[in-house]
């Protein structure tokens, strides 16, 4: 149910959606002859589309989950090494043919340069389907393919795939691996992500090593640039407010051990 409810809620609710429904909902208004109305919120939706897509409040607001863990200092073998999914396509990958990557793509690329590092290392996928109406496809098989065909052993690869979101990313994956106490399992995700997976891992009683990739923003010195692009500051702007919210939702519901997972 808490699967159902976030991806429909988070359809409306994420802001760039929410302010061209607020848009149109003003002109409708005006539309109608309710003019005070209706102008109000055509001005306040184009006020947010503007402060949203040209200035760095996504940066802003990506910047304090991107810092909240630092790239590792490793030291002595590693035992294992966790992707979470998100960086697959696999529906256009079945389609199109191939691997097509998503934004998040690095959290492959990276989990390979890592499993040819520690060529001693298990390889775990974990990522079912996001889709509220599964086709059968999974994003871990997808994956698959893409681990073997640069060259990782069938051997060194597991998959977990019915996960559905972080939090059961974590929980499946444990009881899949069983990891034992003193093992070293590096967790690869998107550095935005890893405040809201490590407090998922940590819940799940699994205390994994955070290695941060995919991030989108430079350093607190980019707050000082206006965006070049609309549309990539509407995307952070999206980005950031549902890993907020995912934060919060996620404490509330008991499925992390703290509101602001750090290190």
């Amino acid at each position: 149910m808490f699967f159902y409810l976030a991806k429909i809620l988070w359809f409306i609710a994420q802001p760039s959606a929410a302010l061209l429904l607020l848009l149109f909902a003003g002109l409708l208004l005006i539309g109608l002859g309710r003019v005070p109305f209706g102008g109000a919120a055509v001005l306040i939706a184009t006020a947010g589309l503007l402060v949203c897509g040209f200035t760095q409040l996504g940066v802003l607001l990506l910047l304090p989950l991107e810092q909240r863990f630092p790239p590792p200092d490793l030291k002595g073998p590693v035992t294992g090494i966790i992707v979470l999914g998100g960086g697959i396509d696999q529906h256009n990958s079945r389609i199109r043919g191939g691997f097509a990557l998503t934004d998040a793509g690095d959290r492959l690329t990276e989990a390979a340069i890592l499993a040819r590092r520690y060529p001693e290392a298990r390889l775990v996928f974990t990522g079912g389907s996001a889709d509220l109406q599964p086709d059968g496809t999974t994003e871990a098989g997808a994956a698959a393919g893409f681990f073997r065909a640069i060259g990782i052993a069938d051997e060194r690869i597991m998959l977990e795939s019915a996960s559905r979101d972080t939090a059961e990313n974590a929980r499946l994956t444990k009881a899949k691996v069983d990891p034992k106490p003193g093992e070293t399992w590096l967790l690869v995700t998107s550095a935005w992500h890893m405040p809201r997976s490590v407090g998922c891992f940590r819940a799940a009683g699994w205390d994994v090593v955070p290695y941060p990739v995919d991030y989108r923003t430079y350093g607190w010195n980019q707050l000082g640039l206006l965006s070049a692009r609309p549309s990539l500051g509407l995307t952070q702007v999206d980005l950031a407010v549902k890993e907020w919210i995912g934060l919060v939702a996620y404490r509330l519901a008991g499925r992390t051990d703290a509101l602001f997972p750090a290190p």
